[in-house]
């Protein structure tokens, strides 16, 4: 059993209210996470006492900078199991991370290759593929779902063809939970000699990942879900990959020697791929997030949260009439999308806003999923450590109410 209001205690965001003295009720996790205080209080520590460029001076606050930043790449390193701390390049989110890939790997594909992905995926890991094959010459092909969600497996295996030259997906759906098998789904694209890129930024907050065990040649995510500051991401590459790829972008810190008016060579992974000043400061402290997950278990989280979700859908389906829950597979991830009837989910997330219940509507950066369902967006309730029964009871109650009024 967790301490969950001894867990609570540490945002302190949860303690505020909203629409007139209404207690928050915080829904929207898949979003975002809320930051525990030790996280926020290590942000501050960074700007007031080790603010210095990182890898550029021998003085005292940079080379603590400079610790602090390669310290939380050697955590990362030993939390999603790389073989080595060079293997983890940090970005500004997710959505950085699958562009570096497709633009610096996708630049040796060749033109007529293909590119499977997946009719479930974040925009952030389609538009992406979309803008190198219209650079390249490139076609996009897409695997389907099944009616509760799953991936259709075997129409992905039946995609490949002597053409393909990468295979990109989820590991979590952000709209339906869905949990796909990407340890099979990598394995037979490595046996046809196709890499691949998986999208862990909604898989990564919930679930234990160790990316050599997957087998995966890129691993994208991000920290602002997982409890720690915005605008950090996490991209992991397969070393002999990344030593192959040309930089990403140009700059100070990602150079061997600069030389006019030609000759420039570049550093060694990571820092090939790291141009400019980091956010050394959120890069620091997205150590003290991850300290805050291991500390509590992520196992631990994990069921709380599969509990949340299970107990959640219980209440919602015997207690709102019309009610449509969107993605139904066994071990789902603790997302549910729904719409009541047929109420534009707009006007439900704001009714519930007004009675301090933040959930997120729309389509969710997902708009080829939303067509593939039939809809033009869901409502989406999404859980982590630090909700409760009492707030789903609250939750259920309030979505009543709003039901009523339509």
């Amino acid at each position: 059993m967790l301490d969950i209001q001894d867990i609570r205690r540490q945002f302190p965001i949860l303690e505020r209210t909203v629409a007139d003295g209404r207690p928050l009720i915080y829904l929207d996790n898949t979003a975002t996470s809320q930051t525990p205080h030790r996280v926020v209080e290590a942000i501050v520590s960074g700007y007031e006492h080790t603010k210095a460029n990182v890898h550029r001076g021998v003085h005292t606050l940079s080379q603590e900078a400079t610790d602090l930043q390669e310290h939380t790449r050697r955590r990362v390193a030993e939390y999603i199991g790389a073989a080595s701390h060079e293997e983890i390049i940090f970005t500004r989110g997710t959505t950085e991370a699958i562009n570096l890939v497709a633009a610096s790997f996708g630049a040796s594909f060749p033109r007529g290759g293909e590119i499977i992905l997946t009719v479930m995926e974040h925009h952030a890991n389609i538009v992406p593929w979309q803008l190198l094959a219209a650079r390249n010459g490139l076609e996009i092909k897409v695997v389907d779902i099944h009616d509760d969600g799953s991936l259709n497996l075997e129409q992905y295996r039946s995609l490949f063809s002597p053409r393909t030259v990468m295979a990109t997906f989820c590991h979590v759906s952000n709209v339906l939970g869905t949990v796909n098998p990407v340890r099979e789904m990598v394995a037979y694209a490595r046996e046809q000699g196709v890499p691949t890129l998986v999208d862990g930024a909604q898989a990564s907050p919930h679930m234990r990942i160790n990316v050599q065990e997957i087998g995966c040649d890129f691993y994208a995510f991000s920290s602002h879900k997982m409890y720690g500051p915005t605008g950090v991401g996490i991209l992991y590459g397969r070393k002999e990959l990344l030593e192959q790829m040309p930089p990403y972008q140009g700059g100070g810190e990602m150079i061997g020697h600069v030389q006019l008016p030609s000759g420039t060579t570049f550093a060694e992974v990571p820092f090939k791929f790291e141009a400019g000043t980091p956010d050394f400061v959120g890069i620091g402290a997205f150590a003290t997030a991850l300290d805050f997950i291991e500390e509590i278990g992520l196992e631990r989280i994990a069921a709380h949260e599969h509990e949340l979700l299970l107990y959640a859908e219980q209440q919602l389906t015997s207690e709102i009439e019309g009610l449509r829950i969107f993605g139904t597979t066994p071990g789902k991830e603790p997302v549910i999308s729904f719409l009541v009837r047929d109420v534009h989910p707009y006007d439900i997330g704001m009714l519930l806003d007004r009675l301090g219940v933040a959930v997120r509507t729309g389509h969710h950066c997902a708009q080829p999923l939303m067509e593939r369902l039939g809809i033009p967006g869901t409502v989406r309730a999404s859980f982590a450590v630090y909700n409760t029964r009492a707030e789903v009871d609250e939750f259920v109650k309030a979505l009543k109410r709003v039901a009523s009024m339509f």
